[in-house]
């Protein structure tokens, strides 16, 4: 793979490139990410880069090839939101599909970031920054990005959370495998969808902790577009309040870092709109069964001998944990009516 990269950052430059050191990066269930160190000649200029690169198989149906990808993450610079700049073209690595970025400095494990005294300063200061960045994110002109030809979007006349609730009842039948407790709740959110009010924006699709890097107690970037549409910004607003996301610190319902009446005001503040709290409980609802069948997907990605993976196989088993929390939420709503 080393001479695939020199290879084509030589001809990205029209320089002689050495790559130093080439190696994989912890996490990144979904696509690979590479920290890339390279040196170009002359004049010894450092390229300081991360390689991010197709998996075998996919998470869900929705998610983008490296060169949409690529796109929305260039749009999303150009918008002023705090995103690693994308360099070079999309390119072909080892037979792989991948796209280089800037490396940027900064922690992005949830679990560090919800619970170390280290980022007390940061968890104080996220709320705000992750607002102000998801209503930037909102407010990109998709159409004049060229975006709205690249993305999945709602058809004339069809909501984007029926769009959604669709997607989902295809993946789950294509795992298989009986999950009646997802069919339950389902069926529930089709009985149950809100009315349409929220608008139609760019979305980033998995705009939560774990997805964004943390320096100092400043976000640095958000990371991770695979999954942007054109959609519901709310469904943005809610994904941050699935339990899964809080990484075991649940009385902050807000990514386990701030109350969820803290994190809804702030996206007010930074989006100029107010946000329906009903509509959000639904949305949460929705996204906890999202994570549960991408679980499901996840898992049989290693099943299927796809891409053989530990960590694949072992997320099949938190679909159960999403499961009880939908149905928890849905029987504190009324039950299943």
């Amino acid at each position: 793979m080393r001479d695939d990269v020199e290879r084509f950052l030589s001809e990205q430059t029209g320089r002689s490139v050495r790559v130093t050191e080439l190696r994989q990066l912890a996490g990144g269930a979904s696509q690979e990410a590479w920290l890339v160190d390279a040196i170009v000649e002359p004049g010894a200029e450092r390229l300081d880069l991360v390689m991010r690169r197709d998996m075998g198989g996919v998470l869900t149906f929705a998610t983008l090839p490296r060169s949409t990808e690529f796109a929305v993450l260039g749009a999303a610079y150009a918008g002023g939101v705090p995103v690693p700049q994308p360099y070079f073209e999309p390119a072909s690595i080892a037979g792989k599909a991948a796209f280089f970025m800037q490396r940027v400095a900064g922690e992005a494990v949830g679990r560090r970031l919800v619970a170390d005294p280290a980022f007390a300063a940061a968890r104080a200061a996220l709320p705000e920054a992750l607002a102000n960045a998801l209503a930037a994110i909102h407010r990109i002109d998709y159409r004049a990005a060229g975006l709205e030809e690249l993305l999945p979007n709602p058809r004339d006349g069809e909501s984007a959370i029926a769009r959604e609730l669709e997607r989902l009842h295809r993946e789950l039948d294509s795992v298989d495998e009986p999950h009646p407790a997802l069919e339950l709740a389902l069926r529930w959110l089709v009985r149950n969808e809100p009315p349409r009010e929220a608008g139609t924006t760019l979305v980033h699709g998995d705009f939560r902790i774990g997805n964004v890097l943390v320096e100092g107690d400043a976000l640095a970037a958000v990371l991770d577009w695979e999954f942007a549409h054109i959609g519901d910004p709310d469904i943005d607003v809610a994904w941050l309040c699935v339990r899964a996301w809080r990484f075991g610190n649940d009385a902050l319902e807000a990514g386990g870092i701030a109350e969820r009446e803290t994190w809804l005001r702030a996206y007010e503040r930074a989006s100029g709109r107010s946000v329906d709290r009903e509509r959000i409980a639904y949305l949460e609802i929705a996204g906890n069964v999202r994570w549960a069948v991408g679980a499901l997907m996840q898992a049989r990605r290693h099943l299927s001998g796809i891409e053989p993976s530990i960590e694949l196989a072992s997320l099949g088993r938190v679909s159960a944990e999403m499961e009880h929390e939908a149905l928890r939420l849905i029987a504190a709503r009324g039950g299943c009516a």
